[in-house]
């Protein structure tokens, strides 16, 4: 009986000693993906879609490794990054548990695996595509930076941030409009949503009835050194028939009617000088209608709607890009 106490005691002891202490501080699925090489779900992880500003870091360390300003939509349904926050940062390796040669990523300092990353990405950036799963990473806002101790990294929104604008645009059902302007580039980010009229905190379930004055927009963040507002405006009038008044295809009501809602009266000025010019190239057989009125708000459609083609491809959409 004693024998079997002593071995029962040293058993218990091996198990302590042998328990990862990493199981206590992370989740199951930090830890699957960060220790074990595992890989999350795509479209069904914490920042696939994700657009504040700040840094990401290892969710193990607390190493910076990526920046939201190198962060775009890939289609893929996991956050892709176009380059880490400094080069050595990541640690690159060979992984072949596939069959075929693919490159692996991990954290310098943890050794934490992160994902892959692929030669498929914006050709303008580079054209590489860190693929990371969310949960190898850990979000810190700009607003935080400096009282979580990475102050050092302000520097790389202070200067960007003068080049960031925004465009408030509706032109019909905003399913189709999103899924053509998120992937142009020099745009960092779109959300779908109501402007336009004067009803407090839209919902679809009235704005759908026409009852509220909204029409359903797409707020767009691009950043001016790579595409300017009226190139965005170009765009615009490629992707929608501006020449029907409150209608897009099957869409009818004035909440897909067309229109610009400027923030300033530099981009009024450019949406007249762009409407006078599309409607003098004859391109559009009929005269333009776009309404161009003052932007006064932004209400933030239901998730289900936001990249609604991409979650749900071969959905119903009006729009396609003209030449």
């Amino acid at each position: 009986m004693k024998n079997i106490t002593i071995l029962f005691v040293l058993f218990f002891i091996q198990a302590c000693h042998s328990k990862d202490p990493l199981k206590d501080k992370l989740s199951p699925i930090e830890y699957a993906v960060t220790q074990k090489e595992e890989t999350e779900p795509p479209f069904k992880n914490k920042y696939w879609d994700h657009k504040d500003e700040g840094i990401y870091v290892d969710v193990v360390t607390g190493e910076a490794l990526f920046s939201s300003l190198d962060k775009y939509d890939s289609g893929t349904g996991w956050p892709s990054f176009t380059k880490p926050i400094k080069s050595d940062l990541i640690v690159k390796k060979t992984d072949l548990k596939l069959g075929v040669p693919r490159v692996e990523i991990k954290s310098k300092k943890g050794k934490s695996h992160l994902g892959h990353v692929f030669n498929d990405g914006p050709v303008e950036k580079g054209g590489q595509r860190f693929c990371v799963n969310s949960a190898s990473l850990k979000f810190i806002p700009k607003s935080q930076l400096r009282e979580k101790g990475y102050g050092e990294y302000m520097s790389l929104f202070e200067v960007q941030s003068s080049s960031i604008q925004t465009a408030y645009l509706a032109g019909g059902c905003f399913w189709g409009m999103e899924d053509i302007i998120r992937k142009i580039p020099g745009v960092l980010s779109t959300d779908v949503g109501y402007s336009g009229g004067d009803e407090k905190d839209a919902k679809y379930e009235y704005v759908k009835k026409g009852e509220t004055g909204h029409a359903e927009s797409i707020k767009v963040v691009f950043d001016s050194l790579k595409i300017s507002y009226e190139e965005i405006l170009n765009y615009f009038f490629r992707l929608h028939d501006p020449t029907t008044l409150n209608q897009q295809g099957n869409d009818r009501g004035t909440q897909y009617r067309s229109a610009i809602f400027y923030v300033d009266e530099n981009q009024k000025k450019v949406a007249l000088e762009v409407i006078k010019k599309v409607d003098a190239s004859k391109k559009w057989p009929k005269p333009i209608v776009t309404e161009v009125t003052a932007f006064k708000s932004f209400y933030l459609a239901e998730e289900y709607h936001q990249d609604y083609l991409e979650k749900n491809p071969g959905g119903y959409t009006c729009h396609w890009l003209r030449k």
